[in-house]
């Protein structure tokens, strides 16, 4: 197990390029399995997440060719179906959350999908019943073996029909969408989610010869066709990532500019972190933050406290509370957290108590930060990071902290955050890596 070894407290100060945004990445590389073109794809994601599927797809008969850094090309001439029952793609499958994406494809392809209960974050619950209900919905016959903990879908021909989603799933849409491209006749989609991601899926598609309309909003209209092309395709910079550059920024007294951030794709990220008084401006396609002495939360009109919740796109993503919740220790004024999407994401907040942070953790989704004013520092601490936004919200903590501080099992910062210590170290930061 890795540690990273952080000496905090100091300024940064330079350019940073965010990389390509993971989210997008583990849905758009199951995509090539819709034909068997070769598809090419950029600004892929040197991560581990993204790694690990890169290496399911070449056990099961994609040909990988890496063109330069971040740059693939796919061909998913032959897959071997048989592979996918062996205990090697268990294993292999099991440990990633994004193999769940491979399911829609080989089932619109090949009539037939199979996948065990995949691993990721333990942030909670996370079901999949969204998309097996849309397998089904459009005619594919559903088996799960609690046993083996293994789903398998299979169909001789998938049908459009009208799917009205229980929850705006952004993977399950993006399964269910790759799956209705190659059903026979026309789907109509509701209560799709509508992430960037998503429509960077629904684009891509498009110009591998799907036609899907509505894309950008929560209905999608899709008409099936016989068969895909090849295409090429790049991925968009990570929200997530210029999300906690921003927080990194503020909490570090810091002058960043952010590179390349396709504004547009951003929705209401950086209005939310200008709701804690965070100065940014945007200059071109790059984000501009000044260094802050101080940052004030704002509070609604009629003086009430500030609440910050997350939502379907295009509201507040999950994946940026974690580094909301820690911007806001240092902030003055008072926020509410609440995380509505998952009941466990909050529980990283003990170690930010233990560094000085005044948070009161009101149940497992809800936590008020009162904001120090920089009155007092954080002070530097030993801990451990239970998942990817918690790790590297500790890890801006850790920066803005005086004094040492160690964080463990790093793997799940590694597995969202690509070569996340020399990038930081570059503009200034002390992080060693040790183990």
């Amino acid at each position: 197990m890795s540690s990273f070894e952080i000496h905090g407290g100091k300024p940064l100060k330079g350019e940073i390029i965010p990389q390509g945004a993971k989210n997008e990445a583990l849905q758009v590389l199951c995509a090539p399995l819709l034909t068997s073109e070769k598809v090419t794809i950029s600004n892929i994601p040197d991560i581990v997440d993204v790694n690990k599927l890169i290496a399911l797809l070449q056990t099961m008969g994609v040909k990988v060719e890496k063109v330069e850094k971040g740059t693939y090309i796919f061909q998913a001439k032959e897959i071997d179906m048989a592979y996918l029952e062996t205990e090697d793609f268990k294993k292999r499958a099991s440990s990633l959350r994004g193999s769940i994406m491979i399911v829609g494809p080989l089932l619109a392809r090949y009539g037939r999908g199979f996948i065990p209960k995949p691993g990721g974050d333990k942030i909670g619950r996370r079901r999949l019943d969204t998309h097996f209900e849309g397998f089904a919905l459009l005619g594919a016959k559903f088996n799960y073996d609690a046993g083996e903990h293994f789903y398998a879908v299979e169909t001789d021909q998938l049908k459009g029909t009208y799917i009205h989603l229980d929850e705006a799933s952004v993977t399950g849409t993006a399964n269910i969408l790759m799956a209705a491209v190659l059903a026979k006749g026309e789907t109509t989609f509701y209560n799709a989610a509508c992430e960037p991601y998503i429509q960077q899926l629904c684009k891509m598609l498009n110009s591998m010869g799907a036609q899907i309309t509505g894309i950008g909003s929560n209905k999608l209209y899709i008409k099936g066709v016989e068969k895909l092309n090849g295409c090429f395709h790049r991925i968009l910079p990570d929200m997530i990532e210029i999300g906690s550059f921003i927080g990194l920024a503020a909490m570090t007294q810091s002058e960043i500019t952010i590179k390349d951030v396709s504004w547009e794709n951003l929705g209401i990220i950086p209005n939310v972190f200008r709701r804690l008084g965070i100065k940014l401006e945007r200059r071109g396609d790059d984000i501009f933050i000044p260094a802050q002495d101080k940052y004030e939360i704002e509070t609604f009109i009629d003086g009430s406290i500030m609440t910050i919740y997350d939502a379907p796109w295009p509201g507040f993503t999950p994946d940026l509370l974690s580094i909301i919740l820690v911007v806001a220790t240092q902030a003055k004024g008072s926020v509410l957290i609440h995380q509505k999407m998952f009941e466990s994401r909050l529980f990283f907040v003990d170690k930010l108590i233990d560094m000085g942070a005044q948070i009161i953790l009101c149940d497992p989704h809800r936590a008020t930060v009162i904001g120090l004013n920089r009155e007092h520092d954080l002070k530097g601490i030993e801990m451990t990071s239970p998942d990817i936004r918690a790790g590297v919200s500790l890890l801006i903590a850790a920066l803005s902290a005086k004094g040492k501080s160690v964080i463990h099992n790093i793997e799940q910062i590694d597995r969202g955050y690509q070569d996340i210590e020399i990038r930081l170290n570059n503009i200034g930061a002390d992080i060693r890596r040790i183990g």
